[in-house]
């Protein structure tokens, strides 16, 4: 029934994410395996990403209900990808009409942008979703339903839980929703800002580290997502291989830690480390030349 074995790996995933929920539940809070849950949720919106795209299985009904599934760990409706990233983000892809752009606010890359953008963009990402909800009620009403309930059954989730004992609801699933949105919005920045948004290879950042792609279901090969985003999520590192060559040096990282060590933490303190737009010095260049010109 799946498409691909790879998402066997998936299946797992989602099963350790809803047990862990159970384990904890019962038998109560221990650091390491909180630790272990908060990952678990960012997985959880790595696999929503991914279900997106591609969806795990040949039955529409088994992706239904599997979407369903994601977003009551995910902590936001799984149909909300397509308006916000399939739809928009995919199309300009970090250019101007792009509801995710990092440059909205600033052009700097620091802490301060880094920590504030998963509020504005989730604030601006809102508009194409209530645009998406009309869409499918004039022209997809059953689909329109689905979307709908996907609120429904997260609400009915979270004030389930908040009766039943409101500090284990807290600890257990909502800050892991909430940990889970937030490190994924955080992604999507890191992935795109100070990269060239106009370039066909140099508007991604890549995390390479065979550790980051194994936690995070390669979604560290970013590039060839956006030349390719049809291929299932366990293809992109022989894809990537392929325009790798292409792809400027810099926006190679190793692993994610190291890369918020040295641009965030390191770089205020030291020029070396500080990011260069791309996106600024294309746009500086293009204004020379037309200076020369004249």
């Amino acid at each position: 029934m799946l498409k691909y074995k790879a998402d066997l790996k998936t299946l797992l995933y989602l099963c350790l994410t809803t047990g862990m929920l159970f384990f904890q539940w019962n038998y109560g809070f221990h650091i390491v395996t909180y630790i272990i849950s908060l990952y678990l949720g960012v997985s959880i919106a790595v696999i929503a990403h991914n279900h997106n795209h591609v969806p795990m299985w040949k039955s529409k009904t088994l992706n239904d209900i599997t979407d369903y599934w994601i977003t009551l760990f995910y902590g936001f409706p799984a149909f909300a990808w397509t308006p916000t990233h399939n739809k928009n983000h995919h199309k300009f892809n970090n250019r101007e009409g792009d509801f995710t752009i990092t440059y909205r606010v600033s052009e700097k890359n620091n802490i301060f942008t880094l920590l504030s953008y998963p509020t504005i963009s989730s604030y601006f990402q809102q508009n194409p979703i209530v645009v998406y909800l009309k869409f499918l009620w004039a022209n997809k009403r059953k689909k329109f339903f689905i979307s709908v309930f996907q609120y429904v059954a997260l609400g009915l989730f979270i004030i389930i839980a908040l009766l039943l004992d409101w500090k284990k609801a807290i600890l257990y699933i909502i800050i892991p929703q909430q940990f889970a949105l937030f490190s994924v919005l955080i992604f999507n920045y890191i992935q795109h800002v100070h990269a060239d948004e106009e370039s066909d290879f140099n508007h991604s950042r890549n995390f390479v580290s065979p550790l980051t792609n194994f936690l995070l279901f390669n979604n560290g090969f970013h590039t060839i997502h956006h030349f390719r985003a049809s291929i299932h999520w366990s293809e992109t590192p022989e894809e990537h291989k392929k325009i790798d060559h292409l792809i400027e040096p810099h926006l190679k990282e190793r692993g994610f830690w190291p890369y918020i060590i040295k641009a965030y933490i390191i770089a205020p303190f030291n020029k070396t480390f500080r990011t260069k737009s791309m996106r600024l010095e294309r746009i500086a260049k293009q204004q020379g030349a037309g200076t020369s010109r004249v």
